[in-house]
């Protein structure tokens, strides 16, 4: 009887749809997608390449202390970081720091905060999106 539960059990899983083994970043990226797509119906998917650019690229409209994600969170998403402050910040990337962007309120607070600070405005959705991939890729 043991036996014909489990295996009831196990093939039901298989049946499961995969969105149920979505995680809280499968979550937010779908978030970030559907909102970049009611913004532009041309919106095709995220693009780490696109991300990575983000990551690195010198803007104007934020703190001057802050004019780059890199600023604060190093060249590499593989490495340490350093507020201008001194505190350390670890790795962005999430295969050196694997409980990143698993709580969506903090992802959305430090989006917030950290946009302002290099952007001088928040992050589009596709901006959110792009570089999110990025990082999950690393």
């Amino acid at each position: 009887m043991k036996t014909k539960t489990t295996t009831t059990l196990l093939l039901a899983t298989l049946f499961l749809p995969l969105s149920s083994f979505a995680t809280p970043r499968d979550d937010l990226l779908e978030q970030y997608a559907t909102a970049a797509k009611s913004a532009s119906p041309a919106f095709s998917g995220f693009s780490a390449a696109r991300g990575e650019k983000l990551h690195v690229t010198k803007f104007a409209g934020g703190k001057a202390d802050t004019p780059a994600c890199t600023s604060c969170h190093a060249d590499s998403p593989r490495s340490a970081g350093r507020t201008p402050a001194g505190k350390s910040i670890e790795a962005v990337a999430v295969s050196v720091t694997p409980t990143r962007y698993t709580d969506p309120a903090k992802v959305e607070k430090w989006f917030k905060r950290n946009c302002n600070d290099v952007l001088g405005r928040e992050c589009t959705p596709l901006e959110k999106g792009d570089w999110l991939s990025f990082v999950i890729s690393q």
